[in-house]
């Protein structure tokens, strides 16, 4: 019988798993995954596999962990990303260079077909291109 973790255990481990991770890896790139799907993003940890590992999250409770991990260590280098976690972004963090990761993550651009409703009877298809953009 699997056991279901409260809210507050969920959040717990989240905690220890970004700080063991800022302690990890020292570099950071930010990457908004704005219409970037699950397979999408899949592919791309699967690229990045071996160097880099990829966190989504609630940007509230990154901001916490950073700050708590700032006072435990302090380390005041991580204070930066703390104003950029805006919308929906995720952490990439690696210990190779920041330019070959954020390459790495271009290949991966798609497009999505979005559709919008104009009226009842027609439907307008757009292509839209992901917005797999690194900060």
């Amino acid at each position: 019988m699997v056991v279901k973790l409260s809210k507050a255990e969920k959040k717990v481990c989240y905690d220890k798993k970004l700080c063991s991770l800022l302690d990890e890896y020292g570099k950071v790139l930010i990457a908004a995954a704005d219409n970037v799907g699950s397979n999408q993003l899949q592919s791309i940890r699967r690229g990045l596999r071996g160097d880099s590992v990829i966190l989504m999250g609630k940007n509230t409770l990154i901001r916490r962990c950073i700050r708590f991990h700032t006072e435990k260590t302090g380390n005041k280098d991580f204070l930066n990303l703390l104003p950029l976690l805006v919308g929906n972004v995720g952490l990439i963090f690696t210990k190779g260079d920041l330019k070959e990761v954020s390459e790495e993550v271009a290949k991966y651009k798609f497009t999505n077909l979005k559709y919008s409703r104009v009226e009842i009877d027609e439907v307008r298809f757009e292509w839209a291109e992901c917005m797999l953009d690194c900060i």
